[in-house]
């Protein structure tokens, strides 16, 4: 007698699970591929959003902050940090010239 509460689960030959197996490599490649271009995408939309004002903005807030701070406390304006590096780097030459 046949057991029929089994099916038979037609065999496939190697070359046939090779071609499956490549063809899924190359549609999951493509997936990877749009998967990143969406993101590029996402990317580009937040920075043109967001506009390209948000560095000037922030050190602009920041300057704001630190004359408050001076006008609270009483403390001197500090100069901005490129400045100041390039003040100690003057110094430096200086007294390395005697």
């Amino acid at each position: 007698m046949e057991d029929s509460s089994c099916p038979t689960v037609p065999s496939r030959s190697n070359t046939d699970m090779y071609k499956l197996n490549k063809e899924l490599e190359r549609v999951i490649e493509d997936v990877e591929d749009i998967s990143v271009q969406l993101t590029w995408m996402a990317y580009d939309m937040v920075t043109l959003r967001t506009g390209f004002e948000g560095e000037a903005c922030m050190r602009e807030l920041q300057e704001a902050y630190s004359r408050c701070r001076a006008a609270v406390f009483g403390e001197a304006v500090p100069q901005p940090q490129m400045e100041a590096g390039a003040e100690k780097a003057d110094s430096s030459q200086s007294q390395t010239v005697d």
